[in-house]
């Protein structure tokens, strides 16, 4: 691993990274990567949809030696603007094709289907339930009709279908689905030997499933017309376990660096997960709603500097890990309890 420049680090193997910036934000950067194929490059994730990480994108397509009008492919990990939010960009400059898993091209288009009252309205109604508190409530009809999800992400016109190679001429990239952090998100392996030669079984482009020093969050993607009840975290969990027992030589995230031993990393975030979900049953001897156990729940930060929009991504996380304990057989919700509140069992 060789850093080229200030945005571009060399992989080896036809692999770079170059790091697109996400406007303020903690996270700082995003990792896309660019893979030489016999038909041309092709990138994996493409950053934020921002002036400044359109920049960074080209600029540092053009210290590989390529540019933008040259991609010929953009495969996608998940549907999040720091991954997907310039794709459309891409594709308009290069004619390239966009590949997404078919669960996040559906929320995709609901994205771009969506009216600002009716997802104020959904999130009214989850919030409600959830228990949260009037002065929160009020937050929402003062945030900006620009910040809701209803922008336009590109839609994607391939659809990248899990246990399959992805149609790259000259390499080996099979599509693994690792469902959690949204529902169609996808890890990548590169089925070839690592360029060093390191141990291990090929090399894997992680998304965010699998990040040095981070847990990703897992939340809820829910079609307001839809009544099936999911399992987020449950799903995260058993895809956690099938990307340790793939034993990859490197891991290449979308977040921070490339990194080895992908099964201690794994192990540490089930390990975190069971802790969490411990934790969580101790707390629910007491009756509580989700925002109640946002409220008692560890974070990066105190619950009283965090601001509303990410209260409402913590709520969904709390929702997460209760509805695996009700799934594990452990919690229950409280019949006709409005909010709804959990208990232990």
């Amino acid at each position: 691993m060789t850093q080229v420049s200030t945005q571009v680090t060399e992989h080896g193997g036809g692999v770079r990274s170059l790091r697109v910036p996400i406007p303020n934000n903690p996270l700082g950067y995003t990792l896309v990567y660019v893979v030489d194929t016999d038909s041309g490059p092709v990138l994996i994730d493409t950053g934020w949809d921002d002036p400044l990480s359109w920049d960074t994108l080209t600029e540092g397509l053009s210290a590989c030696g390529t540019a933008v009008g040259e991609i010929h492919g953009v495969v996608i990990t998940h549907h999040h603007p720091d991954h997907h939010g310039l794709s459309g960009q891409v594709r308009e400059a290069s004619g390239a094709w966009i590949a997404m898993h078919e669960a996040d091209i559906a929320l995709v288009r609901r994205t771009r289907d969506n009216r600002a009252d009716r997802w104020y309205a959904y999130m009214i109604a989850k919030l409600t339930a959830a228990g949260a508190p009037d002065d929160h409530m009020a937050t929402l009809t003062r945030t900006p009709v620009g910040l809701l999800p209803g922008f336009s992400p590109a839609l994607p016109d391939r659809e990248i279908v899990p246990g399959e190679l992805l149609d790259l001429p000259g390499r080996r990239l099979r599509a693994i689905w690792t469902p959690g952090h949204t529902p169609g998100h996808v890890c990548l392996h590169l089925e070839e030997a690592h360029p060093d030669r390191l141990p291990g079984n090929g090399r894997l482009f992680s998304g965010d499933h699998l990040l040095p020093g981070i847990t990703p969050h897992i939340g809820l993607y829910e079609d307001p017309d839809d009544a099936t009840v999911a399992d987020p975290l449950g799903d995260y969990l058993d895809s956690l376990e099938r990307i340790g027992r793939l034993a990859p030589a490197e891991v290449l995230p979308a977040h921070r660096h490339a990194f080895p031993d992908a099964g201690v990393r794994v192990q540490e975030l089930l390990d975190h997960h069971d802790e969490r979900l411990t934790g969580l049953r101790a707390l629910l001897t007491t009756p509580l709603t989700a925002w109640q156990l946002a409220e008692r729940m560890e974070w990066n930060r105190p619950w009283a500097d965090i601001p509303p929009g990410s209260r409402n991504i913590a709520v969904s996380e709390a929702e997460a890990h209760v509805r695996r304990l009700v799934k594990l057989g452990q919690a229950e919700a409280m019949p006709g309890s409005e909010p709804v509140t959990y208990v232990a069992m």
